[in-house]
C-alpha cells in the first residue's frame, strides 16, 4: 500500500499539485490524500463522475470515446485524466473508472478498472488493471492503492 503522506510529500518536493477523477470509488482516493493533514497545499480537487452524463459535463468525456469504448476503457479513463488537468489548477491527475461489483459481464468483468495517469508536459498513460471479482469493498480498496501507487511512481 502506497502510503498517501509519502506520496504528498514527494508532489510538495516537486512542487506539483495532485487533481483526482474517480468513478467506481467514488471519491476515496481524494479521501485518502485528505486524510492526512496539511495535504491542502498539495490535494486542489477530486472529481466524482459516477454517471456518464458526469464524465462529460464535469471532465469534457467526449460522447463519442463513451459510446465508442464504453465508460469502463483506458480511452475513457485518459479523457478523464486529461479533463481534470484541464480542469484544476493541478499538474498531475489520476482517473479510475471500473466494476467494482457485484456483476460485471464476460466483455467487462468486476473487479476490471481502467487507470488514467496525466501529468503536464507529458504524454497520458492509461492502463487496465484485473483485480478479480473480490467483492466491491476489495475492488474499491485495491484501486484506490494502485492509484496512489501510479501517483507515486510518476514523482520518482
Amino acid at each position: 500500500m502506497t502510503d498517501a503522506a509519502a506520496l504528498l510529500h514527494a508532489a510538495r518536493r516537486a512542487g506539483l499539485r495532485i487533481a483526482t477523477a474517480e468513478s467506481c470509488t467514488g471519491g476515496l482516493i481524494a479521501g485518502a490524500l485528505t486524510e492526512v493533514a496539511g495535504s491542502s497545499d498539495v490535494f486542489d480537487r477530486g472529481f466524482v463522475t459516477y454517471s456518464n452524463a458526469a464524465k462529460q459535463d464535469m471532465l469534457g468525456v467526449s460522447p463519442e470515446t463513451l459510446e465508442a469504448f464504453g465508460a469502463v476503457s483506458e480511452e475513457v479513463a485518459r479523457e478523464m485524466a486529461e479533463g481534470a488537468l484541464a480542469r484544476s489548477a493541478a499538474q498531475l491527475a489520476v482517473s479510475v473508472t471500473g466494476i467494482a461489483g457485484p456483476g460485471g459481464s464476460a466483455h467487462k468483468p468486476e473487479g476490471r478498472v481502467c487507470f488514467g495517469l496525466a501529468r503536464a508536459g507529458e504524454a497520458t498513460r492509461s492502463e487496465t488493471v484485473e483485480f478479480g471479482a473480490l467483492g466491491r469493498a476489495n475492488v474499491r480498496r485495491a484501486t484506490v492503492n494502485h492509484a496512489l501507487a501510479l501517483l507515486a511512481e510518476s514523482l520518482r
